[in-house]
């Protein structure tokens, strides 16, 4: 992920993690790295091209790791934001 793309991290007050769309969700709170971006890795591993991965973390820097990892492996990072309690949700396209 590029800096300029990093803009799209935001805290979302009452932010509603229901809103995206997606194929799949995986809920990593309380891991840390590296096994933030090894449990994303194996779930979209598990999709179809096109399919939708919501990942919820709680670890910040997972926020940098994960969807720099996503992109080496080919993958887009659709968005990222911030939740209540230091938590992020990031919505990961497989390619």
């Amino acid at each position: 992920m590029s800096r300029g793309s990093l803009a799209r991290r935001r805290r979302l007050p009452g932010y509603n993690w229901l809103m995206a769309e997606t194929d799949q969700t995986l809920d990593i709170r309380g891991e840390v790295c590296p096994y933030t971006y090894v449990k994303t890795r194996l779930a979209l591993e598990e999709m179809e091209p096109g399919q939708v991965l919501r990942v919820r973390v709680d670890y910040e820097p997972a926020t940098r790791s994960v969807p720099r990892s996503v992109q080496i492996h080919g993958d887009e990072v659709v968005s990222m934001a911030e939740g209540p309690a230091g938590e992020w949700e990031l919505v990961i396209r497989k390619k």
